[in-house]
Formats: structure tokens, sequence, C-alpha cells
């Protein structure tokens, strides 16, 4: 011991690194150019230059650390040129960073990174270091959407295959936007009421109505029928594409997730004012609205129609409506049959000919509509006015 050199002293009490090994220092300084220095208890000091620091060349080691605090770096080589170990904090970090990674994709961890590239394919993001990529499929981009407009954008996505050897990580938008839109589904299914009224979208227009958006989660079919009580009426009439409204929930099925729903604007029953207006034997100008083998549907009110048979159209034989009625045309009928129940009104026209309230000019607007329709009981004064409005309504 006594013979012993003091270099043979002092390597006893440094430590042995080798390349590849995982070391810890204490740092002495950071230079302008952002080459850390670091004591690492053996012969030669460390360097880790700055492209040895970060993945992003962006990132300034100043920003992170200081002399005095303590660092871990992988050895590079025993000597850099300069005498000193050239470490790579990077390196180290990034098997931390694969650990915490790898629990993250185990424990199905949401993402929210930032795109750091794109390509035809799809969108790159970076996880400290980690390339991720997202496919266009799953990356909820919309068609119409430049990928371009996505660089540096931040995206929040689930890694769904991970495959460490063939240098494979996939992630996914829509994997999370699927998992939202099924939380907000069982939220709506689970609170729904009749009666209840939703905010929605008009996606699509039919024939026969429309089906509504509600908040992005299910789609309600909207008939016709619900919408308003004209049976004249069309969808495109009353809706367009794109338009939010207001709709009450009527029926639903939470099995087969099935929505039928009524516009908020549809109105009050013309049905409950129809029976406090009018009784069997009134006389009321309708409009023909529509003609068909067996008899005429007229149109009596807002939202009421109701039947002339073929039989009740004139005191001639006939047979066709045609012969006698066209769309459009204005008549006096005599209300002959009311079943509220069923919401069905017969009338007759027959009944009136030969007398002051046979038919309206076909082709005058106004003819008949601005005067009291004499009734066969002449009725009191409180119901002619009554019909008085009715026919003033109906212009």
């Amino acid at each position: 011991m006594d013979n012993m050199s003091f270099e043979e002293l002092l390597n006893q009490t440094l430590k042995e690194i080798k390349v590849g090994q995982t070391v810890t220092g204490n740092i002495i300084n950071i230079n302008s150019q952002g080459e850390i220095f670091v004591d690492l208890g053996y012969k030669a000091d460390g360097i880790i230059p700055r492209n040895e620091f970060s993945f992003n060349e962006n990132d300034d080691p100043r920003d992170s650390f200081k002399v005095g605090d303590r660092i871990t770096a992988d050895v590079v080589k025993l000597n850099d040129g300069l005498g000193n170990v050239l470490l790579s904090y990077k390196k180290a970090n990034s098997k931390i960073v694969k650990q915490d990674f790898e629990s993250k994709v185990k424990n199905n961890y949401v993402f929210t990174e930032k795109v750091t590239s794109v390509n035809d394919n799809g969108l790159i993001v970076d996880y400290k270091g980690i390339r991720i990529f997202i496919p266009l499929s799953l990356s909820a981009v919309p068609r119409d959407a430049k990928l371009e407009d996505y660089k540096g954008k931040e995206v929040t996505f689930r890694v769904i295959e991970y495959n460490e050897q063939a240098r494979k990580i996939i992630g996914s938008v829509k994997a999370i936007l699927d998992e939202q839109k099924h939380t907000k589904e069982s939220e709506f299914w689970n609170n729904i009421e009749v009666g209840k009224l939703y905010k929605g979208t008009v996606t699509s227009l039919s024939s026969y109505g429309a089906f509504v958006d509600i908040d992005g989660v299910i789609q309600g079919l909207l008939h016709i029928s619900g919408m308003t009580w004209e049976r004249d009426k069309k969808p495109e009439d009353i809706l367009k594409v794109g338009q939010e409204i207001k709709v009450k929930v009527l029926e639903f099925d939470k099995e087969n997730k099935r929505l039928k729903l009524e516009y908020d604007k549809k109105g009050a029953n013309p049905w409950d004012k129809f029976a406090e207006k009018y009784n069997v034997n009134d006389i009321v100008t309708v409009k023909v609205a529509n003609l068909m083998p067996f008899g005429a549907f007229v149109k009596i009110d807002k939202g009421i129609e109701g039947l002339v048979h073929i039989s009740q159209i004139s005191e001639k034989r006939i047979t066709r409506p045609e012969e006698v009625l066209k769309v459009g045309q204005k008549v006096n009928a005599k209300i002959i049959n009311i079943d509220l129940e069923n919401k069905k009104i017969e009338l007759s026209i027959r009944e009136l000919e030969g007398t002051s309230n046979e038919l309206v000019e076909e082709n005058t607007e106004d003819a008949g509509n601005n005067e009291i329709v004499e009734s066969v009981e002449e009725p009191k004064a409180e119901e002619n006015t009554a019909e008085e409005n009715l026919i003033t309504e109906n212009n």
C-alpha cells in the first residue's frame, strides 16, 4: 500500500464505467451552446452535447436543469477526443420514457400530443421521442380538410397497436370519439322520457319526414305528422337540412335505439278548437284539397280536413268528382257527421243545391268567404261570429 503511486490510489477511489452503462452525476456547468458538463466521480468529466440532450432539437437544457442538479445519462464513448466521457441524456431518458409509455398503453391511457408531421396516409405525433402514427381512417380528419393544417395542432388519441419489435405504434383519434359517443349515448337512453324536449339538427329530409340529430349522439325520426297538422304540407315546406330545431320525444325504443319525435312548433291540436266551434248541420266554406274516385277531401280549417263522398257532391248522377269539382276550388258544404274519436268529418254539397248556400264561384278567391254563411238552422249571432272568423282564417 505504501509503495502505491498517487495515481494508483486515486484510481482505486474512482468508479469504473464502460460504454452502454447508465451513470448519474452532478452538473458542474451548462455553457451557452447547451452542452452539459457532469462530475461522474470518474477520472474524466462527462459531457452531454446539445444533440444528445433531447430528440426535440428545440429543447434547451437550461430550461430543465441548472448547475448542482443531478442528471442520469448513458455512456456513449469513454473519450470524446477531448478527454471527456461522451454521454447521452436522451438515450437514458428514452428508457424511462419507454417504460412509462408501455405502462400507459397497457392501461389504455388517453394521450394528447402535437402533430409533428403529416403525409398522405395520416398524422405523425411524438411522445417524448416515441413516434406514433395515426392513419387517416382513424384520425377523424374531415375528407375536405387539408392535412397540412394539422401540423402543430394537438390531437387526443389512444394507442391501439404497439409492436416494439416491428417498431409499429398506431394511434386512433376515432377510438376516443367513439368512446365519448358511447358514453353520451348511454346517458341519453338512461335519462330519456316521453315529452322531454331536446335541441337537434335536421340531417336529412324525405317524403315522409325528417331525421334529426340530437347532440351528435342519436338520430330520431320526425314524421311529417309530427311536424304539422296540415295534410297538404311537405317536410321541405317546413324544415331544411342543417336547421336547428327543438323536438319533443313522442315514443322511444331503448332496445332497438329508435326515437320518434314531434316538432315543438307543430302547434295546438286543431281538433280541440274544431270541437268547440262546429256542430253537425253547420255550413262551412271549404277548399277542395284532393280528388279521389270515391269523393273529395276538403280543407275546413288549418289542419282539419273532411270528406265529401261522391254521393254527396251533386244531386245529378256523376261517376267522378272531377265532373263537378276541381282542386283549389272553394265551395260551401254542410257538416253531416263528426267523429272526433277517429278524426273524421263527413260533409255534403248536394244538400245545399238549390239554396242560397249553393256553390261559391270557382275562380273567385274571396267569393262567399267574407260573408257569414247562413246555417240551415239559422245559428245565433255568437255562432255566426265564430263561423265568420273561421272563414276569414281559411283565406
